[in-house]
């Protein structure tokens, strides 16, 4: 049998939109609090990408750990400019309607 989605709990930030629709487990958050967390999740990541870039430099820092933080940072600026762009796009859409 299929289990129905509203069991799902939420895993992370990232997630709260849908755990909140689904399983009501962050209800109180609204759709600010958790750009804002992804926001701060990702300047997270890109600050332990960077660390651990200059950590590499330094010969600190084994090899593979540095490409997967560089790697990992490079994957979270991405997605933030892509939901950057989703928004500015969405913006844009309402601005132009007619009133």
């Amino acid at each position: 049998m299929i289990s129905p989605i509203s069991s799902i709990g939420s895993i992370g930030a990232e997630n709260r939109v849908a755990g909140a629709a689904g399983a009501g487990a962050a209800a109180d958050a609204d759709f600010g609090q958790v750009l804002a967390d992804v926001a701060a999740s990702t300047v997270n990541t890109l600050r332990a990408g960077e660390a651990a870039a200059i950590s590499g430099i330094s010969g600190n820092a084994p090899v593979q750990s540095v490409v997967q933080a560089v790697m990992s940072a490079e994957q979270a600026l991405q997605t933030a400019i892509a939901v950057r762009d989703k928004l500015v796009s969405a913006y844009q859409e309402v601005s132009r309607m007619a009133i």
